[in-house]
């Protein structure tokens, strides 16, 4: 019998770490890490909440294929060859850390706004992505950046009309009897809606998919409304004109809930279905039958996503669509109204993550950075103030998602530009940089998260210890201020320490340790006696806050700058909208993920591709003014005819040619919000001849 000394060694018992999904979807799932000996084995969904209900998608299930990916920058690298070559050598932090404070103190000397942050949403952590990080540049000086990549448009649109990023909860969408899924491909983007959705289906509800591409959402709805992109104003006024012909209005909750009605009212009888059929490129019959559903159908819900406010007129295309609930009293009932963010809900005390009292009264200028294009290419001027010598950029590859690409490249490519990048991977952008810092990935960090799609709140606890030398963003940002002598005691507060200060008392800290995640106390239908958030406290059609700064205060279609049907020379409309198994930029170099995608492609309706000699999966050219790239085409009816669906985003380096789909999309900026206008883009396609093909 063997002694004690002599058994077998017992295996070391998995454990589950709970957490928070760190990227850039509504769903914001709560995670279970499970962990054996130190190591995460596999991530999943926690079950016991409700909104995961243990599920994931395809892309975050596979996220410990990005924690241990061989390619994982684990060591601070200095840059040994010349810029976009990824030459680099490892060097230790402290050779790394003091180089660039010495850096960034000499260009602070002379002009501190000479130095430029630049991120987004790569973690939508509130630690890891707004807190350390911004006290450090306002106590710098640097130039603030104006954050609108993604959805500042459709966020000014909700301000202007609710008084913030509210509405109806996601969950009671399921008990809706007509559901509008306006600019959302959910299947792929908004994955635990989708679940909601198809409870309400089973239980006999309608589904109507509104986009100008066929998605996967849409060949799972009872409908499709293929409008041309950058029409949606039309279409929302032209149900308003027929909500008002045929009476289908709560004239209760218009009179004591809503500001503007008559002006609106005159608006929307200026766009009969006829004259919005023509504008949208779809049957007039399909628009008064969509009204007359909406308008007689109680409970309907609205769900909107960010594609259809990327064109010139995206403001006012979501304030448009956003005021036909209160239109109809849809608001009255739980399973009514409209949500396109729930960001606006939370009690979040940004002041205190952010500090910036930091500034002292400085006021520094501030950088678009969907124009960072042109920027990084502007000389000093009295307008501009001084040239960019330096950019931090974390949470971002600009290289790869900020519009016209070509100028980013040039900008990025500045011998003269001292570029750091905190990253987990040779990313586009992170070639170009001077020095890589090896940031923590979710399973490595303390973060907590709110949601733009859900009311809970949610606690990422580090669930490994960080892999080779990488630390959390907010560490090295703790890590550069001690460099660069700022002595405030803020600089001092741990990553855990800031989750506590995210929410304050408003959110009960213990309940998030204890369970992962802790549900905001709302009315289950927050609007039913309006208390709508803005100035007035209705819902606001006419916006005098627009209005005082010279423009309508009521909302309007507006053309898009590249109007199809304007240039013989680029006659095809473009959209790119996500591939769907990249999350932006993020999961491309992601290889099991990368062979389910294929490769870069362009969708293209037959009819378009047949009068090109397109054939399907052969490569193409994708042009206009701005520039070109080489994709493969995918002829499909996902496409409507006259407009093209660039499928993004991929990396610029695993392209046909060292680019991608924003190489050609422009800088222009939205109505509202100061936003980029990707969806608002003319160009042509060629067939690629077989010789090129392979050049």
């Amino acid at each position: 019998m063997p002694t004690i000394s002599e058994a077998a060694p017992t295996a070391p018992a998995p454990i589950g770490v709970r957490g928070a999904c760190p990227h850039d979807c509504p769903d914001t799932c709560a995670l279970i890490t499970t962990v054996v000996d130190g190591v995460a084995t596999r991530v999943h969904g926690n079950p016991e909440h409700a909104h995961t209900d243990g599920v994931l998608c395809a892309k975050v299930s596979r996220y410990t294929e990005r924690s241990y990916h061989p390619e994982r920058v684990l060591t601070p690298l200095k840059r040994s060859g010349p810029k976009g070559s990824g030459q680099f050598t490892p060097v230790s932090w402290d050779e790394a850390l003091g180089d660039i404070a010495q850096r960034l103190t000499a260009i602070a000397a002379h002009d501190p706004e000479a130095i430029l942050p630049y991120s987004y949403a790569g973690t939508m952590g509130m630690v890891q992505g707004e807190s350390m990080d911004r006290r450090f540049f306002h106590q710098l000086g640097a130039s603030l950046l104006d954050r609108t990549i993604c959805a500042s448009a459709g966020a000014e649109a909700l301000v202007q009309t609710l008084g913030g990023k509210v509405g109806m909860k996601v969950e009671f969408f399921a008990e809706a009897q007509l559901i509008l899924i306006w600019g959302s491909n959910s299947i792929g983007s908004n994955l635990h809606f989708w679940r909601y959705a198809q409870q309400a289906k089973r239980n006999g509800a309608r589904l109507v998919c509104i986009d100008p591409r066929k998605t996967e959402t849409a060949d799972k709805c009872h409908e499709h409304i293929a409008l041309r992109p950058g029409t949606d104003s039309a279409l929302a006024l032209a149900l308003m004109h027929e909500l008002i012909a045929h009476d289908w209005l709560d004239h209760d909750y218009i009179a004591r809930h809503t500001l503007g009605w008559e002006g609106l009212r005159e608006r929307a009888l200026q766009w009969p279905p006829e004259r919005a059929a023509e504008v949208c490129g779809v049957p007039e019959e399909q628009i008064r039958q969509l009204a007359k559903d909406y308008g007689t159908t109680q409970p309907a819900a609205i769900r909107l996503n960010y594609g259809m406010q990327r064109v010139r007129g995206g403001g006012n295309a979501v304030r448009a669509v956003t005021c036909l609930p209160a239109l109809t009293g849809a608001w009255r009932h739980r399973a009514g109204g409209m949500l396109l963010s729930s960001s606006g809900q939370y009690p979040v005390q940004r002041a205190v993550l952010q500090r910036p009292d930091l500034l002292a009264g400085r006021q520094p200028r501030t950088i678009n950075m969907s124009t960072i294009g042109d920027d990084l290419l502007r000389a000093a001027s009295p307008a501009f103030g001084p040239q960019v010598q330096a950019v931090v950029v974390y949470n971002s590859n600009p290289v790869a998602v900020a519009p016209e690409s070509g100028k980013v490249v040039q900008g990025f490519a500045r011998e003269d530009l001292f570029t750091v990048v905190l990253e987990h991977f040779h990313t586009d952008t992170a070639d170009y940089a001077d020095y890589i810092l090896p940031a923590t990935t979710q399973l490595e960090h303390w973060d907590v998260h709110l949601s733009y799609g859900h009311t809970d709140v949610v606690l990422n606890r580090p669930a490994i210890a960080p892999l080779g030398q990488a630390r959390s963003n907010a560490q090295i940002f703790r890590d550069l201020a001690a460099r660069m002598g700022y002595t405030n005691p803020c600089f001092a507060d741990s990553d855990e320490t800031l989750c506590r200060q995210a929410f304050g008392d408003a959110v009960d800290f213990a309940l998030l340790e204890s369970q992962g995640f802790a549900t905001l106390a709302m009315p289950d239908a927050p609007f039913a006696e309006g208390q709508f958030p803005s100035p007035s406290g209705r819902c606001e059609f006419y916006s005098a806050r627009l209005a005082a700064q010279g423009l309508d205060g009521l909302p309007d279609h507006l053309p898009n700058y590249e109007l199809q049907g304007s240039s013989a020379q680029y006659p095809l409309a473009m959209i790119s909208p996500p591939a769907r198994n990249f999350l932006n930029s993020s999961f491309v170099n992601v290889k099991t993920l990368r062979d389910i995608e294929g490769r870069p492609l362009l969708e293209i309706h037959p009819d378009d591709a047949e009068a090109r000699g397109i054939a399907n999966d052969s490569i193409v050219r994708v042009f206009n003014a701005r520039g070109s790239y080489r994709c493969h085409a995918s002829v499909s009816r996902r496409a409507r005819p006259g407009v093209v669906n660039g499928m993004g985003i991929w990396w610029r380096k695993l392209g046909l040619d060292g680019t991608n789909v924003n190489e050609i999309t422009s800088q222009a900026l939205t109505d509202l919000g100061r936003a980029p206008t990707f969806y608002d883009c003319l160009v042509e396609v060629e067939a690629v001849d077989a010789t090129d093909a392979v050049a």
